[in-house]
């Protein structure tokens, strides 16, 4: 059955093309069963080390229709994702609406407010990789003070404790809470609207009482977050739209 992406020790590769599809045939030798991915070099398909490559080969005309699915979708996801000019006057997210991004006097005038983006850049014309540096440090600056605050409230609510709160830029996870009470968020869900920022808070708190997927678990996130469901929904759908 065609399975999602990982990482996997590729041993040996070879690439293909049937019909208009090119594809790679990859060897493993941790692979046990045929698989199909579509990975950043493009469509694979994963084999046993000692497999014959007519089996997959095979496999993928058997599933074409369902490669031919997953790269319209993956194109039509790509289409969405939003391109910026990394420059002052530009709009840019925050927390579900676009503000602009202006210049801020000094470093202590720099945040995020109720109408702006105030960035602080020393050079008076900035390159916009430059500008772009700045702005995704402020926005993990203010990711991180208002994802523990946030955390800080749910804890108390539900009573638990954590040790630390961390934001990354993740490729896979939007949050994670490690079994030492160690919460970390991507820092893009800070663009996406509050109320799902709240669920992602939710849902990583309640691993502190929960570490796993429990029906507990899911009872305990919607005790304070009835709509975790449709707001669960929506980060699946438009997460790939997150992004500055």
């Amino acid at each position: 059955m065609p399975e999602p992406s990982g990482a996997l020790p590729v041993s040996e590769a070879s690439e293909f093309i049937f019909e208009d599809i090119p594809y790679r045939l990859v060897r493993s030798p941790r692979r046990k069963r045929l698989g199909l991915v579509l990975a950043q070099s493009g469509v694979e398909v994963r084999i046993p080390q000692r497999c014959a490559a007519r089996h997959g080969h095979q496999f993928l005309q058997e599933n074409i229709q369902w490669v031919r699915a997953q790269l319209l979708a993956a194109n039509q996801r790509a289409s969405q994702v939003p391109h910026y000019r990394y420059i002052f006057g530009e709009q840019f997210p925050w927390l579900g609406k676009l503000m602009p991004l202006e210049r801020a006097a000094n470093t202590r005038a720099a945040g995020i407010g109720e109408a702006s983006i105030l960035l602080y850049t020393r050079a008076q014309s900035p390159g916009q990789e430059q500008l772009q540096s700045a702005l995704q440090r402020l926005y993990q600056r203010e990711a991180l003070a208002m994802l523990t605050e946030k955390s800080q409230l749910m804890a108390d609510q539900l009573g638990v404790t954590f040790s630390s709160v961390r934001v990354r830029r993740t490729k896979s996870k939007w949050g994670h809470c490690s079994i030492r009470g160690e919460l970390q968020y991507n820092w893009l869900i800070c663009l996406a609207p509050e109320p799902v920022v709240d669920y992602l808070v939710a849902h990583e708190v309640c691993h502190l009482r929960h570490h796993n997927h429990s029906r507990d678990f899911w009872l305990l996130v919607q005790s304070i977050c009835p709509r975790f469901k449709e707001l669960r929904r929506w980060l699946r759908d438009n997460g790939h739209r997150l992004t500055v």
